[in-house]
């Protein structure tokens, strides 16, 4: 296919042919010679032949301008390239030609030259940052040079850098603020303004004015431990002045209102409420001297107070001889004083075991009265469900127990593992204790049951001796003991012992009453003879079976004797 190009330039031949034919004519027409021709025609080659050089000179021009800017642009791209590191990627001239060439080389090197531009613009936006960052937490600029075209990987790890710095800022600002609050705290409470500079700075100045470098935030801390420590020691001193204070006061039997009006002076630590506590102090301490004999019977009680929370022993006790001086004097002040101490120390020292005891203490005497209330015959009157009650609190009562007694038993075995020594109660192992209560509980039990077995063998030989009053049954009675009225009935039959209004029983009956009575009497003396004290084990033989069964077999030998004696009158009879 012939391009249009080359088609007009066979026009411009033609062209040109014909412009020549053309003058060739009107040189002919007008009968120019053949020399003036030539020449003319010289003329037309001339200018026709520099015009055209012309033009080429200018296409050549443009050309090298061409092969020019190509090897310019290849050599920027392969700077820019290694500035940017990145692979250098040229088009092959073979599939182009140089103006395309030239525009691609161009264009690719206006897109690396934006980005060589952009990196630099955010290199200096992070470097500004960092500066600022730098100045605040007062740390080393980041190392990079501002000169040089970064890469990404490197923006991206400048970029996190200054993420942590303002982090870091962020977080020495918040540890600023708030050790900022508790230094001017601790200075009102210490009534104390900032002396230095650098306390100055702290207090005084604007926040984002500090330099939160680390040197800073060390002097920062140790600043407000100095004045956590004095605050500390204030506090303590205020405390042994209070408890000094209240322990005269309840010494000294100071008034409520003297101490409510001094109350205002009974909490915190400053400089004027340590004055007014020390000032209080020193009155007391003058009273004291003038009332020392009841300042010292005010210890004594506290220190009872203690021995019992304790559980101390006779002998633990009388081992502070002071205790009985009579001679007041501030020497033996200061001897109870310190034993008030350090009976004090020891009591908070084993608190939770003392609390165990006493609870158990508290639990066992609990035990102790419900039992008691169970053996109570009388207990079977009362209404409102209180027996029942009861009964499940005993019975609560004595599975909980050995559970007290088990978690004190580890408590005191670690205790006595780790002092080296024996923890005791009332001058004993804490277990025989437990153990020794156990046993005369049980021992306690035992005699109870042998006296009621005993009154229930007097009783019964009282109604062998002189007969038996009668008795309702159990229901009818239960009911009549609540009906007042069945009751004063039922009391009026009752017969008293010994005197009825009925005949006296038959001889026979009167005799085998006194067999029995006899073999009762040499059994309950036998029974009586085994009772023994808490410090023996207890036995008790069986007196008697059960009145109803005792009832039961004299109702029989009754109806007995009636058979006999009637067989025997009508054997009479019949003999007769």
């Amino acid at each position: 296919m012939v391009r249009k190009s080359d088609a007009l330039a066979t026009e411009s031949v033609t062209c040109l042919n014909g412009a020549l034919s053309h003058l060739r004519n009107i040189w002919e027409e007008i009968g120019i010679p053949e020399d003036q021709r030539l020449q003319r025609t010289e003329v037309v080659k001339k200018h026709i032949k520099g015009l055209l050089d012309m033009m080429i000179a200018e296409e050549e021009s443009l050309r090298q301008r061409l092969k020019k800017s190509i090897d310019m642009c290849q050599k920027e791209l392969h700077a820019i390239c290694q500035e940017l590191n990145l692979a250098v990627c040229m088009p092959e001239e073979d599939d182009c030609t140089m103006l395309q060439m030239e525009k691609d080389l161009r264009t690719r090197l206006e897109v690396l030259l934006k980005q060589k531009k952009e990196r630099m613009l955010k290199l200096k936006c992070l470097k500004e940052q960092d500066e600022e960052l730098c100045d605040i937490l007062c740390t080393a600029a980041y190392p990079i040079d501002a000169d040089t075209v970064p890469s990404l990987e490197q923006l991206d790890a400048f970029r996190e850098h200054i993420a942590s710095l303002n982090v870091e800022k962020e977080r020495r600002r918040a540890d600023f603020v708030e050790t900022k609050k508790k230094i001017i705290l601790c200075m009102e409470e210490l009534d104390q303004l900032p002396d230095t500079s650098f306390e100055r700075d702290i207090v005084c100045e604007d926040e984002d004015a500090f330099c939160l470098s680390n040197e800073n935030v060390v002097g920062l801390k140790t600043l407000l431990q100095q004045l956590e420590v004095k605050r500390a020691q204030n506090e303590t001193k205020c405390s042994e002045l209070r408890d000094q204070i209240i322990n005269l006061w309840d010494w000294l039997q100071i008034s409520h209102e003297e101490r409510d009006a001094f109350s205002v002076h009974m909490i915190g630590s400053r400089a004027k409420t340590m004055q007014a506590l020390q000032t209080e102090l020193e009155r007391l301490e003058v009273l004291k001297q003038q009332n020392m004999k009841n300042v010292i019977e005010a210890i004594r009680q506290e220190m009872t107070t203690y021995w019992e929370k304790c559980f101390f022993s006779s002998a633990q006790r009388q081992a502070f001889a002071p205790y009985h001086d009579e001679d007041y004097t501030e020497d033996l002040l200061q001897l109870h004083n310190l034993e008030l101490n350090r009976l004090k120390q020891y009591y908070q020292a084993h608190q939770q075991l003392f609390e165990g005891v006493w609870k158990w203490e508290e639990n066992w005497k609990l035990y102790l009265s419900f039992e008691k209330k169970a053996a109570d015959p009388n207990r079977f009157t009362n209404r409102g469900g209180n027996l029942l009650k009861e009964e499940k609190q005993r019975t609560k009562l004595y599975k909980m127990l050995p559970k007290l007694e088990e978690e004190l038993k580890v408590q005191i075995d670690a205790w006595e593992q780790e002092h080296h020594a024996q923890f005791q109660v009332n001058g004993q192992n804490f277990m025989d204790y437990v153990t020794e209560q156990w046993e005369l509980h049980k021992l306690e039990k035992e005699r109870e049951k042998q006296e009621r077995q005993l009154k229930k063998s007097k009783l019964i030989e009282e109604e062998m001796l002189y007969g038996s009053a009668p008795k309702t049954p159990s229901k009818r009675r239960i009911n009549a003991l609540n009906t007042p009225g069945k009751s004063r009935k039922a009391g009026q039959s009752v017969r008293t012992p010994g005197y009825s209004s009925t005949k006296p029983p038959r001889l026979g009956l009167i005799e085998r009453n006194k067999e029995n009575i006899s073999h009762l009497n040499a059994t309950a003396m036998s029974g009586a003879s085994t009772i023994s004290t808490p410090q023996h084990n207890l036995s008790i033989n069986s007196v008697a079976t059960t009145y109803s069964e005792f009832a039961r077999e004299l109702s029989k030998a009754s109806k007995f004797e009636c058979r006999s004696r009637i067989l025997n009158s009508t054997t009479t009879n019949i003999h007769t």
